[in-house]
């Protein structure tokens, strides 16, 4: 972020470096920009992680001011500078790598400098006179990284579960549509990819859509588990370097300021170590990608050929499907949601693992783990968004392709056996099976039913749940 030629001089126990004079953040970013250049992913990537920052300094200098630790103009500055931070102001000024050593030190600094030199420039002093207000005596004070840094990935995790599970919602919602719109279509179950019985369309989308909003209430659970935070706990979880009562206040001033239902860990040293919030969340997001997963899968299926595949649903056409083979389209918007829910899975392998790594009184994994939850609700809530506008939204059905599937399936028998017996049932599929017939055919023909009582039996809403028909067979 060299966006001027003139830079000031700021030291740090390694020494002096040259910090761009335009520039919020200060030497410890500067040195974790040039020590970590790992990854594309940036602090400012993941604008709900900033704010989280923002919320944990601001209720810090809350806490701080009144236990009288903070002058009234240091605490009215760095809480502007705060609020900016909040609005979406100066996100620019957050450069570092998600992906960083040192337990997230660096990002903990970058935020120290930058609500400080902010708050200095609100009084008045220029960026780097830390005489004035100082990232880590004022901003960071009653903190370490250990409770500041977990607490911020907390508040930006729960920030951006509110936003995913309204995209989330939506995705349902469009399955429950379709479900509605195909409520009237029959067609073949199966099982084993082999025919089965016959069920409609609309049930199908209508499954699809339990199988998701049946996560609902996990992904809440896990949501809530990140309101749980160790505020208060500084370097180990003792509180050394707080004052009795900070971490009370400090949690309260975080509540209010949210609006969410902050609590403090009812131990301080186990929270302070332990990252399975972190854990259960990503494991919320892996269960909705299985199944996203699942259900992609199907799609395709269901939309495969046109002529040579099961072709029962017609997904939107949204690109020429190959460079050499006119005319093919391929079903992009499902293969590209599969492509998600195997990222979704790798990180949370990732998390998981990390989460194994934590040692004595702290996790040092956590940059990874926080990088791999963020990217994961982000690629899916993109996904989520992809997946219902240019995919399920337009899907529609073959609805004769899907009926004649049903009258030349061998499955049918199972649904006449109730009414036909066992004994013309194994007659039927026998012949069906030997001549290529189909059994709807082959019933009539052998004048076990008629037509008529045929589709009475295979109408769709004699299909979709238990029923009593009182049709008897004529053989």
């Amino acid at each position: 972020m060299n966006t001027s030629n003139t830079t000031r001089k700021e030291s740090d126990l390694l020494g002096e470096v040259e910090v761009p004079q335009s520039a919020l953040y200060g030497v410890q970013t500067l040195r974790g920009i040039e020590n970590f250049p790992i990854s594309n992913f940036h602090l400012n990537d993941y604008p709900e992680f900033v704010r989280g920052l923002a919320y944990t300094k601001l209720g810090a200098a809350v806490a701080n001011h009144q236990q009288g630790l903070l002058t009234d103009e240091q605490y009215a500055a760095i809480r502007r500078a705060c609020e900016e931070i909040l609005a979406g102001e100066h996100h620019e000024h957050f450069p570092v790598d998600m992906i960083q050593g040192g337990a997230g030190t660096t990002t903990n600094m970058n935020a120290n400098e930058v609500i400080a030199n902010r708050a200095l420039q609100l009084m008045g002093h220029q960026p780097g006179e830390y005489q004035y207000c100082s990232p880590n005596d004022h901003v960071n004070c009653s903190q370490s990284t250990n409770d500041a840094y977990p607490t911020a990935i907390h508040l930006g995790l729960y920030a951006t579960y509110l936003e995913f599970v309204e995209h989330y919602r939506q995705l349902i919602a469009s399955f429950e549509s379709k479900a509605a719109e195909f409520s009237d279509i029959l067609k073949m179950g199966r099982t084993q990819l082999e025919d089965a019985v016959p069920m409609t369309l609309g049930q199908t989308f209508s499954a699809f859509a339990s199988i998701l909003s049946d996560e609902l209430p996990h992904l809440s659970e896990a949501a809530d588990e990140l309101l749980t935070i160790n505020m208060g706990a500084t370097a180990v979880g003792t509180g050394i370097c707080s004052e009795p009562g900070y971490a009370e206040l400090c949690a309260e001033a975080i509540a209010q300021l949210t609006g969410w239902q902050i609590r403090l860990a009812h131990n301080m040293v186990a929270a302070t170590s332990d990252t399975s919030a972190l854990v259960g969340y990503s494991q919320a997001l892996r269960r909705i990608a299985t199944k996203l997963n699942k259900i992609c899968n199907d799609l395709r299926l269901l939309g495969s050929g046109p002529r040579c595949g099961l072709h029962e649903i017609d997904l939107p056409a949204r690109q020429p499907g190959s460079s050499i083979m006119p005319g093919k389209v391929n079903p992009v918007i499902p293969e590209v949601m599969n492509q998600i829910c195997y990222k979704v899975i790798g990180n949370d392998l990732c998390v998981a693992m990390s989460n194994e790594a934590a040692q004595m009184e702290l996790n040092a994994m956590e940059p990874i783990m926080a990088q791999c939850c963020f990217e994961s609700s982000h690629i899916m809530m993109n996904g989520f968004d992809v997946l219902r506008l240019y995919c399920i939204d337009g899907i529609k059905a073959n609805k004769e392709k899907c009926e004649s599937y049903v009258k030349s399936s061998i499955g049918i028998v199972t649904a006449l056996n109730p009414i036909i017996g066992y004994k013309n049932s194994t007659k039927i599929a026998k012949e069906a099976l030997a001549t290529g017939k189909a059994v709807y055919d082959l019933v009539i023909e052998h004048g076990i039913l008629t037509k008529e009582e045929l589709d009475i039996i295979l109408a769709p809403q004699n299909m979709i749940k238990p029923v009593k028909l009182n049709i008897k067979p004529r053989k």
